[in-house]
């Protein structure tokens, strides 16, 4: 029997489906499951007669691929993928590739390439989006881990990602974690996509009294436009949809989100970074919200509040709010490549953002039309600081202020909540303010902990502290770290 081209622990409904792309697009693949029972019913089920070899143990696994090897991980991520690479390891041969096609955390993929290229192998972390429906069709693929083995998997991986006007969305991210870091970044801004889309929702629900049918019209309106992505399609889709008595099912699903965790790695690797993720935290943050239902529920009964009562247009204001969601997921974005940038240089690789964006622009969950334009601005100055700056978004995000700013005030007016598109415009005249109010907070700082402060009337690096009660000395703590 030919040997496979590449091998496959994990039959999940990611990991089976992954593999059925494998074989539709040519490849050969062997796969595995600590559970003997999934590999019999995958091979004798929807694999019976397909390029498919199923094998009930590692050493049979590793037996039956070509060299150099290339075995991919989709388990769970965390502990068991540590325990996998310790039992490979034995079993394989200089040369050989393992790929973690998880949702790892980035550190945990940086300190296995170390451990893994020790034992003399290769080591990729695959960042892998697009839910089941990718994984079978076509998802967005960002590899990133040993330099060496990106050739040798590069047909395959390339072969099986989606494909937008003959591009693969997937090409080589960079060294160490990068790959699964550009994929938690990729699902931190799924997080702030969902959560403007979720208040979008309760704009028009609880404020302008729209029935899901009628939102669905708008969502499906709205993915013809600017806004035109796979979230916006499905939402459309959500909202149309009826529960078996004919109700619509959305107004039956209990408003409690769960999360993996991806969205808050994002938040808190900003924090470590020193980047202002202010939108993909807040996103966070109304998950957290979310599944207080309890609390929420006595909250509502025992603090005060209004009932939305909208007296305008309801068209108009609708027009608002798609101006505010596009401003927002913007800044959205914007936020989430500050981000990239920042630990592209704590870690040395070399990102290429036009082409992360084209990575996203197929198979993935985030992927839109939008994407285009981000890739157009990196071709157009490689070394943007921030997607703000390029023409197209600066003028794009002007010509909605007025109804991001009509949105905001109205829903602040009426109660409603809006964490991601408010902290989107609140981190939009931050950024444009060219003097903020932090001398204030400094000359604080320096007050009581003398951790001095810089003048405007003198050069950048230049560090005073003042004796401010005239008690102190003048031995200040050291410069503060901006």
């Amino acid at each position: 029997m030919k040997k496979a081209d590449i091998g496959l622990v994990g039959l999940a409904v990611m990991g089976e489906n992954l593999v059925m792309n494998m074989e539709s697009n040519g490849f050969t693949v062997a796969v595995f499951n600590r559970t003997a029972s999934r590999v019999r019913n995958f091979t004798e089920g929807r694999a019976k007669g397909k390029r498919i070899i199923g094998v009930y143990s590692l050493r049979e696994l590793v037996d039956a691929l070509e060299k150099p090897r290339k075995v991919m991980l989709m388990v769970k991520a965390g502990q068991p993928v540590d325990d996998l690479i310790e039992q490979l390891i034995p079993l394989l041969e200089a040369g050989d590739i393992i790929l973690d096609g998880g949702n790892s955390h980035f550190p945990d993929t940086a300190r296995r390439l170390q451990y893994v290229e020790r034992k003399g192998l290769y080591y990729i972390g695959v960042g892998v989006s697009g839910g089941e429906e990718g994984a079978l069709t076509g998802p967005s693929l960002m590899p990133g881990g040993s330099p060496a083995a990106w050739p040798l998997v590069k047909p395959i991986l390339q072969a099986i990602a989606a494909q937008v006007d003959g591009q693969p969305c997937c090409d080589w991210v960079g060294e160490g974690g990068a790959g699964h870091f550009v994929k938690m970044v990729h699902n931190g801004i799924e997080y702030g996509d969902m959560q403007l889309i979720v208040e979008a929702y309760l704009l028009m629900r609880d404020l302008l009294s729209m029935a899901p049918d009628e939102m669905a019209e708008v969502f499906a309106q709205w993915n013809q436009g600017e806004l035109d992505s796979y979230l916006i399609e499905i939402t459309a889709d959500i909202l149309a949809k009826k529960d078996n008595d004919g109700s619509p099912l959305v107004d039956k699903i209990l408003d409690t989100a769960g999360q993996k965790g991806t969205g808050k790695w994002t938040a808190s690797t900003a924090l470590d970074e020193g980047v202002p993720l202010t939108l993909i935290a807040e996103a966070v943050f109304a998950r957290y919200l979310s599944a207080d239902k309890n609390g929420r529920i006595k909250a509502n009964e025992a603090l005060a509040g209004q009932k939305p009562m909208f007296e305008g247009k309801k068209s108009t204001f609708v027009e608002c709010i798609r101006q505010a969601l596009y401003a927002s997921k913007i800044v959205s974005y914007t936020q989430g490549y500050l981000l990239m940038a920042a630990a592209a240089k704590t870690y040395g690789w070399h990102l290429n953002f036009g082409g992360i964006a084209m990575m996203w622009r197929g198979g993935c969950i985030i992927r839109s039309a939008f994407l285009g334009k981000i890739k157009e601005a990196y071709e157009k100055d490689p070394d943007l600081d921030n997607l703000l700056l390029a023409p197209y978004f600066a003028r794009a995000v002007t010509g909605a202020l007025p109804a991001w700013r009509e949105v905001a005030a109205t829903a602040l007016g009426e109660g409603i909540a809006l964490p991601a598109m408010t902290s989107a415009l609140t981190y939009y005249d931050g950024l444009r303010a060219g003097r903020g109010g932090a001398n204030l907070l400094q000359a604080q700082r320096d007050y009581f902990g003398a951790h001095t402060y810089e003048r405007v009337d003198c050069p950048r690096g230049q560090f005073f502290h003042t004796n401010w009660t005239g008690k102190g000395g003048d031995t200040a703590a050291g410069t503060y770290n901006a």
